[in-house]
């Protein structure tokens, strides 16, 4: 009786998912295309490379950002003064070995 149970269980939960396999045609049937449909088809397709050759070319940058940004180099900042020391570094707070004294 077990046996039996556990084969009705196993056929009512392979009935679900067997369903919901997608039917797949292995071999479809081959579609031959009448002469009148290839014309057509050449026709349709001289057309559309036609319509391309009239699209004229992009000259211009896509650069969204284009208007905000300056295109000139950035001129380059006056020379700094060189730093004399005078005196001692210490005498004015500043610590060559900052590691060294603990305040």
């Amino acid at each position: 009786m077990k046996i039996l149970s556990a084969a009705a269980v196993i056929v009512l939960l392979t009935a679900p998912a067997y369903a919901q396999t997608p039917n797949i045609n292995l071999i479809p049937e081959l579609q031959t295309k009448s002469p009148e449909e290839k014309e057509a088809e050449a026709a349709r397709e001289k057309a559309y490379k036609e319509s391309l050759r009239k699209i004229p070319d992009a000259k211009s940058s896509s650069d969204p950002w284009g208007t905000v940004r300056n295109n000139e180099a950035p001129k380059a900042a006056a020379p700094a003064k060189p730093k004399t020391k005078t005196g001692s570094s210490t005498a004015n707070g500043n610590n060559p070995n900052p590691g060294s004294n603990v305040r």
